[in-house]
């Protein structure tokens, strides 16, 4: 299975597809509220509107599979993430990114590996794939490295369409 092929639903349950979006470059992050990486948010939202005129998406993906740091409903995340962040890019309904119940897109994602060859499991809150656009995955980035760190820019910059 393709990364295009894998049904995704928002976060106010209406289906997308990594399809929509195959002439861009995506960054797809598992997101939560309650993390000490939360405040991540404001430098993925300033990368969205910052590179969204030359082909970057980016895609948050709530998931509380981490320390229950992602516990609210749909409409509690929505609004932390809007309110304090003011994020505008597409969040996806909770998800699980490891374990028996991993969505078929972390199924994928987690075949990649790391800058130190090591592929797998999530490790935690905000971990962050890049997408080519046509659906390769360029690169994964651990939690710790922020959206705004150079690697991450560079990556970017190597993978825009325009």
């Amino acid at each position: 299975m393709t990364l295009t092929e894998i049904a995704l639903t928002t976060l106010d349950g209406r289906p997308l597809s990594l399809a929509d979006y195959a002439d861009r470059a995506v960054l797809v992050v598992n997101v939560a509220s309650k993390c000490g990486l939360t405040p991540q948010y404001s430098a993925l939202q300033q990368l969205a509107q910052d590179y969204a005129e030359r082909g970057l998406t980016v895609i948050g993906v709530p998931c509380n599979q981490f320390m229950g740091q992602e516990p609210g409903s749909p409409e509690e995340i929505q609004a932390f993430c809007s309110t304090n962040y003011g994020v505008t890019f597409p969040l996806l309904a909770k998800t699980e990114v490891n374990g028996p119940n991993r969505h078929p897109l972390y199924a994928e994602l987690t075949k990649t590996p790391d800058a130190t060859g090591e592929a797998g499991d999530i490790q935690w809150n905000f971990e962050k794939f890049l997408i080519a656009p046509g659906g390769a995955v360029a690169n994964r980035f651990r939690p710790r490295t922020t959206p705004d760190a150079p690697e991450v820019i560079a990556a970017i910059e190597a993978v825009l369409p325009s």
